[in-house]
Parts: structure tokens; C-alpha cells; sequence
């Protein structure tokens, strides 16, 4: 059996990747290794269980929570709330886990099962692979040991749940909206319901798109992956601004009065200049990834704030903040983390603090996204190759060097092995595209030729 969790969870094709089963099972060896950790001593344990409004959700939830229960943990059932809001619940409770069934940005074919620990932090990689060991263990014969009678978990309806963590988002927020029209895209997912909530009780008017989740159509052709829809209804309506979720919230894009995209790195930028101003930045530091734009990096270093870069992946950036004790930190695709408020991207929060600002200043989006400069950046994916040779091949860093010494100070290249395929991804950027294009075609053909 290959390793079932990813970067974010167990996931795959519902009902046939990741099925009733597995979920149940999944379920029940967390709580065995959580219990073996000491995560359950001396009390009788709780866990939080949310999912967004795919309609194999339905029977996914069910699985988890009946295996649980059966490993005698109370459930609270949240029902359809975010991925944030799932890990905010499971700390603000005092919760001992807590259980997301969500594939994010996926198709809605796609499911998955995310667990939180105690305080709504991800689970460590160590915990995850008991999970899977137990999980196996017991798939090749090995019983697991079940209460009965009162030992067994009992299960709750949670329907507070959604204006506790709204009445949390309203409370963290710098200032009100009041005067602004935003329109809000949520993907027909988990945060149809949250963000309109939150974005009005906080004084915004509000245009909603994509907020009719019928169990099949999250992320269809809307949201933060589909950025047309909201761009369109934000010139149409002379909105302010436009905030894209995917599916389970766990994200923000943003679109200017104009229908320019704002990304997650120009995210970063804005408030990281307001936290600063308000003395939240610790350190004066933000915390991207190495595919964060260069002209992210050139900002932050005009405005004295210092960059640190990790692997991609929000995990590793939360890693980063936690260990060095950052306040904001995130990635260019919109995973934005405000350690004071959340413990995971929080798309919700993320659009909310944004338009905050906006409000706050008088000053446009497209105004406050200005003060960085997006670099043009230029991905080619090259296959069928050698990938573990990358950072050997004589040749390959001679072609490297040589278009490094191109670009100068005002480009860079990364060259970057796929985690899952034989496929290499070669990223240029420069000054200017036709430039960032020549070098990275040419770097891709090295690639193909060193490697192949």
C-alpha cells in the first residue's frame, strides 16, 4: 500500500479511491493512535466532524462518524461549514480531533479526509503514519478493541457551530466594511452560507455568485480556480472588489474594481504593510514559498519587511510560522495564514482582512495591490524524466548557471521534482515574458535531454 496521506489529507475518487470503508477505518485508527499518545488521558474523548456539500459527503460523514463512535469518541456534528471553521471549532471547544471531509479546488468526483488535533493544528507526518500502520493492521486481520454498552460515542448535532465561528471572524476584524460593495464567488462550497454571513454583519454589501451548492456542482466553473464569472459580476455591479473561495474555504483570491486578479502574494503584501502598521508582524517577517513571485520578494525588501521561504505547500509554511513564531505567512495560490486568528489558510478571514483594509484606508485594491510588481513567471512541466537527477546532472546546472547569469538580478530559475510523477517543472521568471518564455523553453529542452 502506498502512503494514503498527502500533503493535505487522504484523498482521492469517492466511492472508489476513498470509500466508505476506508474513511470508517481511517477513523477508528486515529482514535486508537490519539489514545495510545495520551491525546484521550484521564477523560472521555470529543471530535469535531465537518464537510463541505458534495453529495458523497453524505455518506463519507456518516463512515467517519460511525467510526468514532464506535472507538467510543463523541461526535459533534457540524454539518457544511469550512475547512477553518472545522479546525477554529475544534480548538474554541476543547475538542480532542477534528475531521474535515473536503478535496478543496478538486472536481467533485474527488473526496477527502483531513484530521486536526487537539487545538485544530494539522497532524503531525509522525501521527499520520501510526494512522496508516494501525489502519493496515487492522485491514490484514488485526481486531480492534471496541467498547460497548456506555463506552460506545455518542453523537450530536452541532448547528451552533457556523454563528459561533462567524461571531469569531467578525470579532478578529481590524474595522467594519461599512460603504463597501463586494462580490463574493464561493464555489458552491462550504462557505456559501459563512462568507455572506460574515461579510455583512460586518457592514458590506453583498453580491453573491456561485452560492447555490446542489452537491455537485462545487468548484464547477467558479471560484477560486475560475476567476471569469467573478471578474465579470465585479465590473457589472461597480463593486469595490471581489473575494473567489474554493471549495472548502481554506483559500482567497481576490479581483480589483477593474476585474484584475489579485493574487495570493499581492495578499500578502497588503496586509502584511497593515499588520505591520498595527504591530502584528512579528519579527517584520512574512512567510512564503520558493514559488512565491520574485517581485513579491523585491517589495518586502523595499518596505523592510523580511521574507522567508519554504517548501511548497501551506503546511510547511505553518510549520515555519510556528517554529520561528511568525504572524502571517501563505502562498501565492491563496492559502493565506494569520496565526493569530486561525491555524490553517482561512479563505473567510483572509477576504474579510482585506477588505478591511481597503475600508480602513480609502485607498482601492488595485492601489494597495500596487505596491508589488508581478514578475512574469513562466511554468513548463517536463515529463518521462529522470527527476531524482535534478540537482546532480552536470549538464543541467551548467544550463542553470548560464541562464541565471541571463536573467541577472531582475529574473530567476527554479527547477522543481514532482512528488507524485516522473515529471520535472521548470519555472522562469524575468522582466519580461518573451524573455522568461526563451529561457524556459530552453532549460525545459536541457531538462529533457540531461534527464531523459
Amino acid at each position: 500500500m502506498g502512503r494514503l496521506f498527502g500533503t493535505d489529507g487522504v484523498r482521492g475518487v469517492a466511492n472508489a479511491d476513498l470509500t466508505a470503508e476506508l474513511a470508517l477505518g481511517l477513523s477508528v485508527a486515529a482514535a486508537h493512535v490519539l489514545a495510545e499518545a495520551g491525546t484521550f488521558e484521564g477523560h472521555r474523548p470529543t471530535a469535531v466532524v465537518g464537510r463541505d456539500p458534495r453529495a458523497s459527503g453524505e455518506f463519507l460523514e456518516a463512515a467517519v462518524v460511525a467510526g468514532l463512535a464506535s472507538a467510543g469518541v463523541d461526535v459533534l456534528r457540524v454539518g457544511v461549514l469550512p475547512t477553518p471553521a472545522v479546525a477554529y471549532l475544534t480548538g474554541a471547544l476543547g475538542a480532542d480531533l477534528g475531521v474535515m471531509l473536503s478535496a478543496s479546488h478538486n472536481a467533485m468526483p474527488d473526496n477527502g479526509v483531513k484530521f486536526f488535533a487537539r487545538g485544530g493544528h494539522k497532524l503531525a507526518d509522525e501521527l499520520e503514519d501510526r494512522i496508516e500502520t494501525v489502519y493496515e493492521q487492522h485491514r490484514t486481520g488485526e481486531p480492534w478493541a471496541r467498547p460497548t454498552g456506555a463506552g460506545v460515542g455518542r453523537v450530536t448535532d452541532y448547528a451552533e457551530g457556523f454563528d459561533r465561528y462567524v461571531a469569531h471572524l467578525i470579532a478578529v476584524l481590524p474595522n467594519r466594511l461599512d460603504g463597501l460593495k463586494v462580490v463574493l464567488d464561493e464555489a458552491h462550497g462550504a462557505a456559501s452560507r459563512v462568507s455572506p454571513e460574515a461579510f455583512a454583519r460586518a457592514g458590506a454589501e453583498v453580491i453573491t455568485i456561485g452560492a447555490e451548492p446542489d452537491g455537485l456542482n462545487i468548484n464547477d466553473g467558479c471560484g477560486s480556480t475560475h476567476l471569469d464569472l467573478l471578474k465579470a459580476a465585479v465590473v457589472e455591479h461597480g463593486a469595490d472588489l471581489g473575494i473567489a473561495h474554493d471549495g472548502d474555504a481554506d483559500r482567497c483570491l481576490a479581483v480589483d474594481a477593474t476585474g484584475t486578479e489579485v493574487d495570493g502574494d499581492q495578499i500578502l503584501a497588503v496586509l502584511a504593510l497593515a499588520m505591520r502598521e498595527a504591530g502584528q508582524l512579528r519579527k517584520d517577517t512574512v512567510v512564503g514559498t520558493v514559488m512565491s513571485n520574485l517581485g513579491f520578494k523585491i517589495a518586502m525588501e523595499r518596505e523592510g519587511i523580511q521574507l522567508v521561504q519554504t517548501a511548497v505547500g501551506d503546511r510547511y509554511v505553518l510549520e515555519s510560522m510556528k517554529a520561528e513564531g511568525f504572524a502571517l505567512g501563505g502562498e501565492q495560490s491563496g492559502h493565506v495564514i494569520v496565526l493569530d486568528h486561525a491555524t490553517t489558510g482561512d479563505g473567510t478571514l483572509t477576504g474579510l482582512m482585506l477588505a478591511a483594509r481597503v475600508a480602513a484606508t480609502g485607498r482601492t485594491l488595485a492601489e494597495l495591490a500596487g505596491v508589488m510588481q508581478r514578475l512574469p513567471q513562466l511554468l513548463i512541466n517536463v515529463p518521462d524524466v529522470d527527476k531524482s537527477r535534478v540537482g546532480t546532472s552536470p549538464e543541467l546546472a551548467a544550463a542553470v548557471a548560464e541562464a541565471e547569469r541571463d536573467l541577472g538580478s531582475a529574473g530567476r530559475v527554479l527547477l522543481r521534482q514532482s512528488g507524485t510523477e516522473p515529471l520535472v517543472r521548470v519555472m522562469v521568471e524575468a522582466a519580461d515574458i518573451d524573455q522568461a518564455q526563451a529561457v524556459a523553453e530552453r532549460l525545459a529542452d536541457v531538462v529533457k535531454s540531461a534527464l531523459g
